[in-house]
């Protein structure tokens, strides 16, 4: 599919973004990286975030250096959530509507990466697959409705290992137990995650809901992503060209911000940096491999996220 350029040379960048005051961001991993970095963009502008990460100590020294820069009167809470973990992320999902009356935007971001051999979760999944999409998909359904109600968005932060790897969702062997490989599993993961914002886009369109869902990557960006789960070969190998390809984590964020605030963007599209194979340089739309646009393995795969998180839900 075609792409085209909608936002100049330069690309989307957060020097388009006026006051988002009383707004509030709900961000899942965003104590370190892209989630961080977004949140930092959130908060300079007047906006609230809501930060759902795994980890209480880190949770708390993100807060710490955000109201070190932002004043302590900056609004940014934490809710616990392991999305490895489906009894947590309900849990969090319950707190958050709680205390959160207003979701402008989810933004799933958290993820992992490149597991050198394969884990499974508590609920039985691959661990890829099991984090970045089926804790996600229950998240996003727990959550639609006060995302709806606040005319909100959903933002899928995917990445380009989409087209890698299968192509393919591997229906007759979700986990990969005849034949993991940390590169297959991980491509898998991130198809199923765009797949499922797509048919998200359309149900909601069918049933005519007002939340947008938009789809974005951060490219090669220097995070942490790699650092608790990829064999150590791996490791090597990015921390040496993440030094030569990569750009900054605070760069990577901006495709996840601009899907949350931008106002002309558009379904069923992906955005992210356009230059070096989609690796870095302006943000705007990137052309789409086929793949992630095929409409009966999205509806197989819904049902079948329906069935492993025993959550059925409908837009």
């Amino acid at each position: 599919m075609n792409s085209k350029r909608n936002f100049g040379p330069t690309g989307w960048t957060p020097e388009r973004l006026g006051s988002l005051e009383g707004k509030t961001y709900v961000i899942t991993g965003a104590n370190s990286g892209a989630g961080f970095e977004a949140s930092r963009v959130f908060l300079s502008k007047g906006a609230g975030v809501v930060m759902l990460n795994r980890s209480a100590d880190k949770s708390a020294a993100a807060i710490a250096t955000l109201k070190q820069e932002f004043g302590t009167d900056a609004n940014v809470t934490f809710v616990r959530m392991d999305l490895a973990v489906l009894d947590s992320v309900r849990q969090a999902a319950a707190e958050v509507l709680e205390i959160v009356p207003c979701i402008d935007a989810l933004i799933c971001n958290a993820a992992i990466a490149q597991v050198a051999k394969q884990e499974i979760t508590v609920d039985g999944f691959e661990s890829q697959l099991g984090v970045n999409h089926f804790g996600h998909f229950l998240l996003c359904g727990l959550l639609f409705e006060r995302i709806e109600e606040s005319v909100g968005r959903i933002v899928v932060v995917g990445s380009n290992a989409y087209k890698m790897g299968l192509k393919r969702i591997q229906f007759e062997d979700l986990n990969f137990d005849r034949n993991y490989t940390a590169w297959s599993a991980y491509a898998q993961s991130k198809l199923a995650q765009m797949m499922f914002a797509y048919e998200l886009q359309r149900r909601v369109d069918v049933a005519g809901k007002n939340v947008t869902v938009q789809v974005c990557h951060p490219g090669a960006s220097r995070t942490n992503l790699l650092k608790d789960t990829a064999s150590t070969f791996n490791k090597i190998v990015w921390s040496i060209l993440s030094r030569i390809i990569a750009q900054s984590a605070e760069k990577g964020s901006w495709p996840e911000v601009m899907c949350a605030t931008q106002g002309n963007v558009e379904p069923e599209k992906l955005y992210g940096p356009t230059k070096r194979a989609e690796t870095v340089g302006p943000i705007d739309e990137c052309p789409l491999h086929e793949c992630v646009l095929d409409r009966e393995a999205a509806a197989k795969l819904w049902n079948v996220s329906e069935q492993k998180t025993s959550h059925s839900w409908s837009p």
